[in-house]
């Protein structure tokens, strides 16, 4: 039996026996005598069937879907939407604008974490009834169940805050279920299945399927997230422990739970070692067939950080241009003057993580191209580039300088004069206010007309997710499927773990030990003085940005809020709500099957 008719076969009964979510009654007769207990007890590969289904739902709507970097990375200190544009992803990006967020935004996350608790809840039951040899082999396998049961349910606290949780299959529907704190959910299930993962998953590492290391730095993240709902910081020692754990065997080589950092912050994204990453603790990689069969639905990471470079018409895309690396154009998020300043280091230089992290230099991709009299005005050319100046393919055509990039003043001086785009940071972000610069004053062409700005566009573009492996579905239709693995957490985060739980627990000294082993690896200034949870969390912004993990850091350290956002970030902190949009509303599809309409259930201000 394949993997998507037995999806098909086990929906209905999964989204029944998880006792949350609404179904209809079926009255039939079972013809073919099909049983979850047959197929569990007909032998381990069958029982290995029904586990299979747990992981469906991360591949419909989690790590890798364009819509989950959304949720787990906009709407933070570190990002707008492309342009900053107050129509476009005004949801995940700007708490929905000035309107708050729709009540069904997250519809399909809720179903999927909530389909994938059903499965796991049923593999757990079923696992008994498995003809496993022993005790040991039955755990190992299970164990996945239980990994997977946890991370489903972080993500829909962090998300919605309380949560019903079912931990047991019923053949009842409650149609007026209670919510259990966050707190309680992360002491009773998260916590305990992670470390029922930490304890019997096996330590060779595979990809999608999580090892030992994939439990205990998930068990680490979870026992520190704890701290946004206990003022008491009682698990903050756990997470010391468990993180120390894994650093040790890091330096030591690794032989106890395969651990292992890359001597270089550059060869974490390389391509050349992205299907088997050693540093990652835990990996997805989607397969050709992709979700619901569309090939072309895999990881969409690599399409969301781009720059829109094609507004130089220097610039093309095309099919053609699609697979190669960092030719894309037009993502969605763009990084925030808060992000890009937080790499100048003490010394007034750039932390080597900005350049390595971001593309700040393009090359002409059409045969050639010549300045028009439009052009020149839109790009506010001084009277030095004619209608007779062109670019060629190869030439520059796009430069992005950071104030602290070498050689800024100089070359910025004459950055109307060049034929290409020298593009000065403070055309894009106004300093003064931490914001987007939405309008230009032209000072060469039309002096003092202020426009739009033309420049929004041209920013540094993310390349932690650029791919040039693809699966080409229907090259027509711009149809590609990136083949490329995602890493949910990797041994770097360990470290900055270590660091924050050492701040909670008293060992503020040892939390700067943690941090400059993240800071040498990157070729970055060592640290010196009292580090602070702030200072963690920049830390965290430079290593992590755009890897899953900025909302729940800022709920975790209580900066997800008006204030703190403002002061960042004021593009989206104007429109961020105190009280409503720490968490996202419930959806209101669930909502309607319920007691009430569930209006006792929906989270406040939604």
């Amino acid at each position: 039996m394949n993997f998507r008719k037995l999806f098909t076969i086990l929906s209905i009964p999964a989204l029944m026996m998880s006792g949350v979510l609404t179904s209809c009654t079926l009255e039939e007769e079972n013809l073919s005598g099909f049983t979850l207990d047959a197929l569990a007890a007909s032998s381990v590969d069958g029982y290995k069937k029904l586990l299979n289904n747990c992981y469906f739902g991360m591949e419909r709507q989690l790590y890798g879907f364009n819509q989950w970097m959304m949720f787990s990375e906009a709407g933070t200190d570190l990002w707008t939407n492309n342009k900053n544009s107050p129509t476009s992803n005004v949801n995940f990006f700007k708490y929905g604008g000035t309107a708050n967020i729709p009540t069904n935004t997250l519809n399909t996350v809720w179903n999927v974490c909530y389909d994938g608790i059903g499965y796991c809840n049923l593999a757990i039951k079923y696992a008994d009834m498995a003809p496993f040899k022993t005790v040991e082999e039955k755990n190992a396998v299970v164990a996945q169940a239980y990994f997977l049961r946890a991370m489903y349910y972080y993500n829909l606290v962090e998300q919605f805050g309380g949560v019903t949780a079912p931990t047991k299959p019923s053949a009842d529907v409650n149609t007026r279920p209670e919510r259990v704190s966050p707190l309680e959910i992360y002491k009773t299930i998260i916590i305990p299945d992670l470390e029922f993962a930490a304890q019997w998953l096996p330590i060779t590492n595979v990809t999608t399927i999580p090892s030992k290391k994939s439990a205990m730095g998930f068990l680490a993240r979870a026992y520190l997230q704890t701290v946004e709902y206990d003022d008491s910081k009682a698990y903050a020692a756990k997470a010391l422990e468990v993180s120390k754990a894994l650093i040790d065997d890091c330096e030591s080589g690794g032989g106890k739970y395969n651990t292992f950092m890359y001597p270089t912050f550059d060869e974490v994204f390389q391509e050349s070692n992205n299907q088997n990453n050693r540093e990652a603790l835990w990996t997805h990689r989607f397969v050709v067939g992709g979700v619901s069969n569309n090939g072309w639905v895999m990881n969409m990471n690599n399409e969301l950080f781009y720059g829109t470079v094609t507004d130089f018409p220097a610039m093309k895309f095309t099919l053609e241009d699609y697979t190669t690396w960092g030719r894309r154009s037009s993502g969605s998020f763009m990084p925030t003057h808060y992000l890009l300043n937080l790499y100048v280091q003490n010394n007034g230089t750039l932390d080597p993580r900005y350049h390595k992290s971001f593309q700040t230099t393009w090359t002409v991709n059409r045969p050639s191209f010549t300045w028009s009299d439009a052009n020149l005005k839109t790009f506010d050319r001084t009277s030095k580039v004619t209608i007779t100046d062109n670019l060629v393919a190869g030439n520059t055509a796009i430069d992005f300088l950071h104030p602290n990039d070498a050689g800024y003043a100089t070359k910025i001086a004459t950055k109307a004069d060049q034929k290409y785009m020298l593009i000065d940071y403070n055309d894009v972000y106004d300093s003064k206010t931490n914001s987007v610069k939405m309008t230009y004053t032209r000072v060469n062409r039309e002096v003092g007309t202020v426009v739009t700005n033309p420049y929004l566009g041209f920013f540094p573009s993310l390349v932690k997710h650029n791919s040039s492996n693809y699966y080409v579905n229907n090259v027509t239709s711009n149809r590609y499927g990136n083949l490329n693995a995602t890493f949910m957490m990797r041994m770097a985060e360990v470290y900055l773990i270590a660091a924050e739980a050492s701040v909670y627990a008293g060992g503020v000294g040892n939390a700067l030990t943690y941090l400059n082993k993240v800071r040498t690896r990157a070729g970055a200034t060592p640290l010196a003085g009292t580090v602070t949870v702030q200072t963690i969390l920049d830390e965290r912004a430079r290593e992590l940005c755009g890897e899953y993990v900025r909302y729940y850091d800022l709920k975790r350290t209580k900066k997800l809020n008006r204030t703190y956002l403002n002061e960042t970030n004021p593009d989206v902190g104007q429109f961020f709500r105190d009280g409503v949009n720490e968490v996202k509303p419930i959806p209101s599809t669930f909502l309607n099957s319920l007691q009430e309409g569930g209006l006792y259930y929906q989270n406040n201000g939604y």
